[in-house]
């Protein structure tokens, strides 16, 4: 299996709610180094996995519906703690959309997979793996 990934980083401010949390029950800043993954069983006629900067590209393009905002506010998050895990599978399924949108180009067609990572620091992060 061949893979490229690519990397970029939003800001955000959250609250989780749940004991749980303990004091992330408050809000709070996050920083998160986001890394996307693109994997492919062969390579395509350009002998690449993927083009790697239109991927790029829509990486930064979903991350800056997210950057600087309180996620509390957005609608499409209303009712859900945005835990890095559930960050990292929402980011997945946008850069699946615009996969099978053609964002990435023709080529991006024959992907087999994506998987997004979240790390919320040196010492812990999390990722969600999707097939296409």
């Amino acid at each position: 299996m061949f893979s490229i990934t690519v990397r970029d980083h939003i800001m955000i401010a959250h609250s989780f709610r749940g004991e749980v949390f303990g004091p992330a029950q408050r809000l709070h800043g996050a920083t998160f180094v986001v890394d996307a993954t693109f994997k492919r069983a062969a390579l395509d006629d350009d002998n690449i996995v993927v083009d790697i900067g239109l991927a790029s590209q829509q990486l930064n393009g979903i991350l800056a519906e997210f950057n600087y905002r309180n996620l509390d506010d957005e609608a499409a998050f209303a009712g859900i703690n945005t835990s890095t895990e559930a960050l990292a599978q929402v980011i997945a399924d946008r850069l699946a959309d615009r996969v099978h949108a053609g964002a990435l180009g023709e080529g991006a067609r024959g992907l087999a997979g994506i998987s997004v990572t979240l790390h919320e620091s040196h010492i812990a992060w999390a990722s969600y793996e999707r097939t296409l």
